[in-house]
């Protein structure tokens, strides 16, 4: 829906409490009264726009992993997808479960959204891994969940740094460190 995708779009660059209904609607070009029709307030579209994020996000991840000849490349490939992207709009937005997990802290139908999000991109990564560490791709000796975990928090935390710095480098160095190193088994133990 146009609507959801202009609203996530909308949130991604000028946060929940920065971005206006009317202003949505105008680039949707979408009747202040249908909006009401499908929501009953903004932070029932909030929590709807979130979810159509996440649900694209997943796409996203699902097509590069199953394009690639393994699980690794498959994730490493959805990373600099979402690098590219970055670069692409001038790294203005960045990831919008991050972005309005700080700014959303006194809504729970958002926040329920974002942990909701965050969860499904968790698991979409912890399957790639754990199927990574049975082809021995990736170090058994850590669970593939807390390998996880340390990726898309570091991840998120460089999203910050290279819309801080405007440049890929921090994004690039938690790929090579982490899946191209650390996550080797030849680290292992």
């Amino acid at each position: 829906m146009r609507l959801l995708r202009d609203g996530a779009a909308s949130f991604l660059v000028h946060g929940y409490h920065g971005t206006g209904i009317k202003q949505v609607l105008d680039q949707a070009k979408v009747p202040k009264g249908s909006f009401y029709n499908y929501f009953r307030s903004k932070e029932d579209f909030g929590a709807a726009a979130i979810q159509h994020y996440a649900a694209c996000f997943g796409e996203k991840m699902t097509n590069a992993t199953a394009g690639a000849p393994d699980p690794v490349t498959g994730l490493r490939s959805f990373f600099e997808s979402l690098m590219a992207e970055f670069e692409a709009s001038g790294y203005v937005g960045g990831c919008l479960i991050a972005n309005l997990g700080g700014e959303l802290e006194g809504s729970e139908i958002c926040r329920e959204a974002l942990s909701s999000a965050f969860g499904d991109w968790h698991n979409a990564t912890t399957d790639a891994l754990r199927e990574g560490q049975r082809l021995g791709l990736v170090r058994g000796d850590v669970d593939a969940g807390e390998l996880a975990n340390l990726l898309i928090e570091a991840w998120e935390g460089a999203v910050i740094r290279m819309k801080l710095e405007r440049s890929l480098a921090p994004l690039r160095r938690v790929v090579a460190l982490l899946i191209d190193d650390y996550f080797s088994p030849a680290k292992q133990g």
